[in-house]
């Protein structure tokens, strides 16, 4: 009975997976340099986009996995992601020797 619910579970999982069909795709849908380009303007379309109904942050249809792969590389690479937080420099070095500073006598 356990063997039958482990061979069910994965069963079960992949009826619920979304399929589309392959007309559902145009052939001038946004591919990978577009979803580049999407990932890159992604923090100037996120706030043009609070304001303004016609603007969108991802491009619906897309071609799929190369849009969303240029879309991830656009915003950690080469967008947001790709600025450092802080710089720290290093200018001087103080040299301190530590000293022993004697207990009071009780």
């Amino acid at each position: 009975m356990r063997r039958f619910a482990i061979l069910l579970a994965p069963l079960a999982l992949a009826a619920c997976a979304a399929q589309q069909s392959g007309g559902a795709v145009e052939p001038a849908a946004p591919g990978f340099l577009l979803g580049l380009w999407h990932g890159f303007i992604f923090p100037v379309a996120w706030v043009i986009s609070l304001f303004v109904d016609k603007v969108a942050v991802y491009a619906v249809p897309n071609n799929g996995g190369w849009y969303d792969f240029g879309y991830f590389l656009g915003i950690v690479v080469f967008g947001v992601g790709a600025r450092k937080s802080r710089v720290v420099y290093k200018d001087r070095v103080i040299n301190v020797r530590a000293r022993r500073i004697p207990d009071p006598a009780p």
